[in-house]
């Protein structure tokens, strides 16, 4: 059930940083990754053949924004979601879980599923587990989320046991639905399902978690409910726990994690994937990731710098723009601002992946981490 595969290449020999292959119905995958979101089947300010341009071979969108508008029925009949926005590269969608539980008061959680309102207009809805792989079959993603539920932080260990057992049920439904319609609808064959650890900072629950998701024998693993609100010390001792509880033969996912400092972290612990709105959401309000720090391009100091934003950088930014253009586009309220800026920093994270696979390869990746935060300085 799945075509999505892993190839373990090369693992660093001091530390659990791995190299690796994914192989989906629209392409291969080198890992580790950092994929970009597309949440409404569009990265934001970049036309689909830049996103490619850049390297990137992988993006995600969101089950429950798509969901709403325009509508799973919609992109379905348009031929999937490949196809409505024109990305022929691999697509992972997200259950939509976070976005319903991020609702807050307009949501309701019960073991059917969680109903809500629309942040659009208001209107009521329900997705269930059922639901939800539902909307991802329509949507035609090669890599389909659980639907889970993504614990706050802080949570008493009371709500995260209770929201973890019932994530694991959950869980079942998704992949006994997803099977049943692999049964009745072939196509449904070219979609994986992962499954996703929960445990919020409790790392007993994180063990109970792991033995229920891992005795499904799924094409792949995530872990959730991290990178929400809880220190980073915390955050990378719970990552640590995580890890090890996981298949070496099979994709570790580390969902919503997007600076520097954290894929760094990630991949020393063994984390082959990861996605996040932060480069793009940044770059919407002049910050910039350089391989020298953050430019806030908003700062008067660039008025008049006629330098690119990275002199390291070869992307289209840093090729053809200075910080004086790109500062007056912001102060001018430019779209091309956001273009631009966005291009940047997808580029320089898509790059980062790069040479972290390489210094990978040649076994020299605590060196280059090491060179990198020299260079980057604080995060």
């Amino acid at each position: 059930m799945g075509t999505v595969t892993y190839e373990l290449i090369k693992k660093d020999s001091r530390t659990g940083a791995r190299r690796g292959r994914l192989t989906t119905p629209h392409g291969t995958i080198e890992t580790p990754v950092f994929m970009p979101v597309g949440t409404a089947a569009t990265v934001k300010a970049m036309r689909p053949e830049q996103v490619e341009e850049l390297g990137a071979e992988i993006i995600l969108s969101n089950t429950y924004h798509l969901y709403l508008r325009p509508g799973h029925d919609i992109v379905k009949e348009a031929g999937g979601l490949h196809k409505f926005m024109n990305w022929n590269k691999a697509i992972l969608t997200d259950s939509g879980g976070f976005q319903v539980f991020s609702l807050g008061a307009m949501r309701k959680i019960t073991e059917e599923g969680v109903s809500f309102r629309s942040h659009i207009d208001g209107s009521k809805h329900m997705i269930s587990p059922e639901k939800s792989i539902e909307i991802q079959h329509a949507l035609g993603s090669d890599i389909m989320m659980a639907f889970d539920e993504c614990a706050p932080y802080p949570a008493d260990r009371e709500y995260v046991r209770n929201s973890l057992e019932r994530t694991n049920r959950w869980l079942e439904r998704c992949r006994a639905y997803h099977e049943e319609y692999c049964r009745e609808h072939e196509e449904g064959n070219n979609q994986s399902l992962f499954g996703i650890m929960q445990g919020g900072m409790y790392k007993d629950l994180r063990k109970e978690s792991a033995k229920a998701i891992v005795d499904m024998d799924l094409p792949g693993y995530s872990i959730g409910g991290l990178s929400v609100g809880e220190p980073k010390e915390l955050m990378y001792d719970i990552l640590d726990e995580c890890v090890e509880l996981l298949p070496e033969n099979k994709p570790r996912y580390l969902m919503g994690v997007g600076s520097p400092d954290c894929l760094f972290e990630g991949v020393e612990r063994g984390i082959d994937m990861f996605d996040c709105v932060l480069p793009t959401r940044i770059a919407r309000h002049g910050m910039a990731m350089t391989s020298r720090g953050r430019v806030n391009i908003k700062n008067a100091a660039y008025a008049r710098d006629f330098s690119p934003l990275d002199p390291d950088c070869d992307c289209y930014t840093c090729r053809n723009y200075s910080k004086a253009y790109l500062r007056h586009l912001f102060k001018s309220d430019e779209i091309l601002s956001s273009m631009l800026m966005t291009n940047h920093n997808l580029h320089f994270l898509v790059k980062t992946m790069e040479e972290i696979r390489k210094s990978i390869e040649e076994d020299r990746f605590t060196e280059y981490k090491k060179e990198f935060y020299d260079s980057y300085g604080k995060f």
